[in-house]
């Protein structure tokens, strides 16, 4: 039987390579950061493919920050929360996150895997209705499988079709709307205003993910509830402290105090994982010190997202609308993403081809991320890269 099964495998493997679908990992020898070494390479790289979207991935004050956690609280804690896993860190950070998002209190994560996955099954069981937009990140999905709960889905941020599903769910005990705040793949915004309308007039609650949205969107950064003044009307928040909030790992769910209650009681991931590392948590909390010091670097942010992404379109890339961080070029083509993404890397530039699964067949993209890391003189060198690899490779024309 073995046999047998490994020679599939390595079929279907052989089968993604033909393809040109198979995913290679690239072996990062530097801190993360927007110039950074990869093995093999002969020359540093730009990185426009990371969630290092504030820069901060390798900041001196949190790394101090670390440091100092890990010779007070020592390397790991050995257990899971309800146990003996809960440090008085622990809690300060869950009071930062809910001060961030103006909620009664948080718990953490792992990930934000595990807070999504961990979120649906505690609250809702065959009597209710969860109602998920179709591009909900995978965490989502997967949580909403978990749960007994009846299961629509609507076309992304249609509102018509979200009516629909709300209105085929009416006669259900409850009804909760989940979103995420900004969606990985095409960096567009949920119409968080739009949704809560809907949520008011057919009595749902609202969860969105913040992963790629805390950070990033907002006047201040804050996330979608700033973007859209929509703080009170957002029942539960999930995130990440892996992307904008210091990229290290590190998930939450936050909102009312009896949300949280009961998700320590019986959400699964929480009960049954490891409490984040003191040196993580630590450094969290730091950052959320510097967050509220300056709005610097989310200016700086939004500003090389806009300087990006107006010169890609002058110089006639597809690129998809965005108001976050993430601009994804259309490519169209997967094998084409993965050439494009190889040529990058030999001009110097290390992104992403995506493509199915990922993203739908036929809407291959190089996804690029930006981050207030990155200075004015690397946003122009990988402009030029991506014109100079775009004509060589017919997706654009020469003049």
């Amino acid at each position: 039987m073995k046999d047998r099964f490994i020679k599939h495998l390595e079929k279907e493997l052989a089968d993604i390579r033909d393809a040109g679908l198979y995913k290679n990992e690239r072996i990062i020898v530097t801190p993360q950061r927007a110039d950074i070494e990869v093995e093999g390479s002969e020359q540093e790289v730009l990185n426009f493919c990371a969630n290092n979207y504030l820069g901060l991935s390798d900041n001196s004050r949190l790394i101090e920050a670390a440091k100092h956690a890990l010779d007070e609280r020592g390397y790991g804690m050995s257990s899971v929360r309800f146990i003996c896993g809960t440090q008085d860190l622990h809690k300060e950070l869950e009071r930062a996150i809910s001060d961030y998002f103006h909620t009664e209190d948080t718990i953490l994560y792992a990930a934000c895997f595990d807070a999504n996955g961990g979120l649906f099954e505690p609250l809702f069981t065959e009597e209710d209705a969860i109602i998920s937009d179709s591009l909900n990140h995978a965490s989502i999905i997967d949580g909403v499988r978990l749960c007994k709960a009846k299961r629509l889905r609507y076309a992304n941020a249609d509102m018509a079709d979200l009516e629909r599903c709300l209105q085929e769910a009416k006669d259900c005990r409850f009804r909760i709307i989940a979103t995420d705040g900004v969606f990985s793949m095409d960096g567009n915004v949920a119409p968080m205003d739009k949704i809560c309308e809907l949520a008011e007039k057919y009595d749902a609650l609202v969860m969105v993910d913040e992963s790629h949205s805390a950070g990033v969107v907002g006047k201040t950064g804050h996330g979608v509830a700033e973007q859209f003044d929509c703080y009170g009307r957002i029942d539960i928040f999930t995130g990440t402290l892996g992307k904008s909030f210091g990229g290290a790992m590190g998930g939450f769910t936050t909102g009312p105090k009896a949300i949280i209650d009961m998700l320590r009681q019986r959400s699964r991931p929480y009960l049954f994982s490891n409490s984040l590392a003191p040196s993580i948590v630590g450094a969290s909390i730091e950052m959320f010190k510097m967050l509220a010091e300056s709005d610097e670097l989310h200016t700086r942010l939004m500003e090389n997202v806009e300087y990006f992404r107006s010169k890609m379109l002058e110089a006639g890339f597809d690129i998809k609308p965005t108001q976050s961080a993430i601009c994804a070029v259309m490519l169209y083509d997967a094998k084409l993403s993965q050439d494009f993404a190889a040529e990058m890397q030999k001009e110097g530039i290390y992104v992403t081809g995506f493509y199915y699964p990922v993203v739908p067949k036929g809407q291959a993209r190089i996804r690029v991320q930006l981050s207030a890391g990155h200075n004015r003189k690397q946003l122009d060198r990988a402009i030029d890269a991506f014109i100079k690899v775009g004509k060589k490779l017919g997706v654009l024309k020469e003049a």
